[in-house]
Parts: C-alpha cells; sequence; structure tokens
C-alpha cells in the first residue's frame, strides 16, 4: 500500500527537503504541501491524504489549533514537525494528548545535514503513522477520570513497570490520571528524547493524583510517586538495603531504543520478580517483549493493551506473540486491573 502524505510547513526549504526525504521511498507518495492550515484545509478535502506532517509554528493559524480541528472534524494521523527546544516540547507534548500520533524533531542548526540525518526516522513514523487506529476527539485531550484515594496501598511494596512508546502520552495520561494518590510505586519507560521526558513528567504530574517526575539515579522509589525514564538515559529498578532505588544510567541502545523498556522490565524481573505488576502499551517495534516474559516467567502479573484501544498495535502484540503477556485489555482498564493485583500484599 502507498502511503499518501500531505506536507503542511511555512518553510519553502523544509517543504522541499520533506518532500525529498519521503519521496525517496518507494513506498510514500507525497501528494501535496501546503504553507498554511488554510492552504492545507482545502487540499485534505480535495488529495483525502492518508497521513499529514505538519508543523507547529505557522502564519494564520497555529499547527495545534489546526490539528485540534483535524481531530475533532476529520480524525487522520499527524505526524508534527517540531524543534527540539524547550517551548516545542511544551507544544509537542501537547500535540500527543490532542491526537497526533508522532513528531520528528526539526533541527535548529544546519537544517539541511539535519534534515537529512532524519531520513530514516521521519519515513518510519510515517509509515507507521499510516496504519495508526485514530479517533476523532469531541474537544481536545481524552478525559479522565479523576482518581479517589484508595484502600491503603502504601503498606505494599509492589513495584508497577509500564512501557509505552507510540500513543504512550495519551495512553499513560489515562492510566496515571486514574491511580489514586497512595498508588504504589510506579516505573515507567516511554520512548522519548531527552529534552521532552521532563517536561512530559511535570505536564502528568499536574494533571494526576500521584506525584510524577522524571527518575534521578539513586532515589529511593516510594509509594505514590511515578518515576519516569530520562530520554536519552536507561531507567533500572535497584535494591539498597531494604529500600528500591531508581538506577538510571548510561549505555548503548537496547531492543533500538534508549531508554528501553526491555532494560527496566529485566531489572524488575531480577530484583522485585513476583512482588512486581508488567504493563505494556501501545508502541511500535518489540521493545519490552523479551524482558516482558522475563518478568512473567519470575511470577509478576504481566498486562498488555488490546488491539481496539493501541494507537499502534505493536509491543503489545510482540509481547503477546512471546508469551509475555497474561491479561489483555483496554486501556480504561488497566489502572482498576493494576490495583487489583496490589490488594492484599
Amino acid at each position: 500500500m502507498t502511503v499518501r502524505v500531505l506536507i503542511v510547513d511555512d518553510s519553502a526549504l523544509i517543504r522541499q527537503m520533506l518532500t525529498s526525504i519521503l519521496s525517496s521511498d518507494p513506498e510514500i507518495e507525497v501528494i501535496g504541501s501546503a504553507p498554511d492550515p488554510l492552504v492545507a484545509r482545502q487540499k485534505i478535502k480535495s488529495l483525502n491524504p492518508d497521513v499529514i506532517t505538519l508543523d507547529v509554528e505557522m502564519p494564520k493559524m497555529d499547527g495545534l489549533s489546526f490539528l485540534e480541528k483535524i481531530m475533532r472534524l476529520r480524525p487522520m494521523p499527524v505526524v508534527m514537525v517540531s524543534t527540539l527546544t524547550q517551548k516545542g516540547a511544551d507544544t509537542t507534548i501537547e500535540a500527543l494528548e490532542i491526537g497526533a500520533v508522532d513528531f520528528v524533531g526539526k533541527p535548529t542548526m544546519d537544517v539541511q545535514a539535519g534534515m537529512e540525518g532524519l531520513k530514516e526516522e521521519l519515513i518510519t513514523k510515517v509509515k507507521t503513522a499510516a496504519r495508526a487506529r485514530v479517533q476523532a476527539r469531541a474537544d481536545g485531550p481524552t478525559k479522565v477520570r479523576q482518581a479517589r484515594p484508595g484502600p491503603g496501598y502504601m503498606s505494599t511494596d509492589k513495584i508497577t513497570a509500564i512501557g509505552s512508546s507510540t500513543g504512550g502520552v495519551e495512553a499513560l495520561r489515562a492510566v496515571l490520571t486514574a491511580m489514586p494518590p497512595d498508588s504504589p510505586a510506579i516505573l515507567i519507560t516511554q520512548h522519548m528524547p531527552g529534552q521532552f521526558t521532563g517536561r512530559f513528567a511535570e505536564r502528568l504530574n499536574g494533571q494526576a493524583a500521584v506525584k510524577i517526575k522524571e527518575a534521578v539515579d539513586g532515589e529511593r522509589v516510594i509509594p505514590g510517586h511515578v518515576y519516569i525514564a530520562p530520554g536519552d538515559k536507561h531507567l533500572k529498578l535497584a535494591r539498597s538495603g531494604g529500600n528500591y532505588m531508581c538506577k538510571v544510567e548510561d549505555g548503548p541502545l537496547v531492543s533500538g531504543h534508549k531508554p528501553s523498556v526491555d532494560v527496566l522490565f529485566q531489572s524488575v524481573a531480577e530484583t522485585a520478580g513476583p512482588n512486581s505488576i508488567g504493563v505494556i502499551l501501545t508502541g511500535m517495534g518489540k521493545d519490552g517483549a523479551k524482558g516482558m516474559l522475563e518478568m512473567r516467567n519470575a511470577g509478576a502479573v504481566t498486562l498488555g493493551q488490546d488491539e481496539a484501544t493501541s494507537l499502534v498495535y505493536g509491543m503489545p502484540k510482540a509481547a503477546k506473540l512471546a508469551g509475555a503477556v497474561q491479561h489483555e485489555m483496554a486501556l480504561s482498564k488497566i489502572a482498576d486491573e493494576i490495583l487489583k493485583h496490589c490488594k492484599g500484599s
């Protein structure tokens, strides 16, 4: 199947480079481009693209406002093209909450060489977006239910480890905002660049009853807290005496990623074993399948997001095919399932 792409960017140079990069793949056809959302709106109607690449900062209407209109009126796969800056991080995360499938970081220095270096990533993300299950949004990000205090989870030393990738921003938001303030500790690896994870944690922390932060090497893991792997480091669970600790370290890519879900899951299998719960959410690729199988073999409870509610059913599918997933379910049920397995610990 040929993926038909519409490029929306106010820079003629970027439109030209994106067209050249995407057209180099025989399975992608760039069917048009637009300098602003008003032109893009007409081209969407006339050309009916499979995927849109969308700039954030544009004249006449900014990318976020246009994305909201797309997701409300004509939902379709959108890949954001955003600068890797502090402001760009906030805007990109908001775009993912609104419904964008993924994003590519637009270089700020030596644009031509930088864009060429993004070739493989851009092509892969556009192809993945074409297969994503994009649903209409009534008014911005999916509404989440307000978490109520739990039945005393502070007394448990259960550890939950969650892995996610494409679509994970919204999926994690749905799970974490449903967790009560005394939830057992949660460690998360979400595939995301290093410039983004700190702001991602801050945004989630403002929406949830649990305390959410970017993990720091050597800090104690305690109930009621969520620790997100820095986007350029691996996160592991370790022990120091009677306490669980975060271990944040550099190293090579594992399963094609840093941070890697496999690294987190394998450390939890070794350190917490049957006292842990593994959760694999939406994402492309196979990262996490091997580590989750190790968790299951170590006696952990393992949960996978189902195909119907996964934006991209790649990582959950790989884990399921590996025999790593004990229970597969809709995203809306995962928080309750985690808490169910923490009762009576």
